[in-house]
């Protein structure tokens, strides 16, 4: 039985649920972990993750498909780009299949909160770690803590997904060398005075550049960025430093396999986006965010997409998809986790 929630009105925001998995890192080995009800955390004022942000999370979600399962959207990769995360900040791997099994037993034991099928919502599904043990030098925690919560959310665009407008940006996201390629807590932290100065200034997001040549686009603070071609290409930034977002891969597997499109990934200088017919944003929360403006120092870039809809490739993407996490349209071997 649904829990007694308005699914219509909810936000995308934190709601708590009964039920969170919650493991110890200790001597060197994990323990089996378990399904906690406590939702607070008590950790030593010199812990790792307060001092030196020794963190990195994941985010993923839980949806009733047409035919009434709850299912999840490509967990294993979730685990892969964990693993890959907790390599480059010198923290233990949890292993890939404990934590699809966490994430399914977090899911099951919050079935209740996962939204009806049809109300566009669904239970944001969040794997976290981080060192928990007091550190005053600095060097990696020798213990360390991974949870998963979940929380109902509703559909990210209420009445709709309108295109958005973004800039340029004069800040860097990540160096040449540095961790823009893993989920660190650290990369959204350093994101947070860009993104509301940008909101202060009437733009929704920020597209950063490279910052070795700062010629090339990479992506925004939350998203990898999609463009398509006045020809119907679809074409996505190829850089060290972007995050391999899950989306983003399966998008343009879904561009090529099932819309018959051509789909490249390859560096994309700042001066080609003149040339786009569309553009999109893409992450786990949104599916996909239309553009529909691009302000480059006061220079506006207007999709011949317009301002009004999506794009007819953008939107062709974002309902494939959607129809694939949702059961009504087949989904490639393996994509889809069943819960329950």
């Amino acid at each position: 039985m649904s829990a007694n929630i308005d699914w219509a009105n909810l936000g995308f925001a934190y709601s708590k649920t009964p039920y969170r998995f919650v493991s110890n890192y200790k001597d060197k080995k994990w323990d089996d972990g378990c399904l906690s009800d406590n939702e607070n955390i008590v950790i030593n004022e010199s812990a790792c993750v307060l001092q030196y942000a020794q963190t990195c999370f994941e985010g993923l979600k839980a949806y009733t498909t047409v035919d009434g399962r709850i299912v999840c959207f490509r967990p294993d990769l979730n685990a892969q780009r964990m693993a890959q995360s907790c390599e480059r900040l010198k923290m233990p791997v949890f292993p890939e299949d404990k934590f699809v099994d966490a994430v399914v037993a977090t899911v099951k034991a919050n079935k209740d909160f996962v939204p009806p099928y049809g109300t566009g919502a669904s239970l944001y599904v969040r794997p976290y770690m981080f060192g928990s043990d007091p550190i005053l030098g600095v060097k990696p925690a020798n213990d360390f803590q991974f949870r998963i919560f979940t929380s109902p959310v509703g559909p990210y665009f209420k009445g709709g997904a309108k295109p958005i407008t973004v800039r340029i940006s004069d800040y860097d996201r990540a160096a040449p060398h540095g961790t823009g390629h893993v989920k660190a807590g650290l990369n959204y932290a350093m994101s947070l005075y860009a993104i509301v100065d940008a909101h202060e200034k009437g733009f929704d997001e920020n597209i950063y550049l490279d910052s070795g040549t700062r010629t090339f686009i990479e992506e925004t603070g939350g998203a990898n960025i999609l463009l398509v071609t006045k020809d119907g290409k679809l074409i996505t930034p190829k850089s060290h430093t972007i995050l391999p977002s899950i989306t983003r891969r399966s998008l343009m597997y879904v561009a090529k396999e099932y819309l018959g499109l051509e789909t490249e990934e390859r560096q994309i200088r700042l001066d080609e986006l003149t040339d786009m017919a569309e553009c999109g944003l893409c992450g786990t929360a949104a599916v996909i965010s239309p553009v529909g403006k691009i302000n480059d120092h006061g220079k506006e870039i207007c999709l011949p997409s317009g301002m009004n809809e999506m794009g007819p490739v953008i939107k062709k993407l974002y309902d494939t998809l959607r129809g694939i996490q949702l059961g009504t349209i087949k989904a490639p071997e393996g994509w889809i986790k069943e819960i329950c």
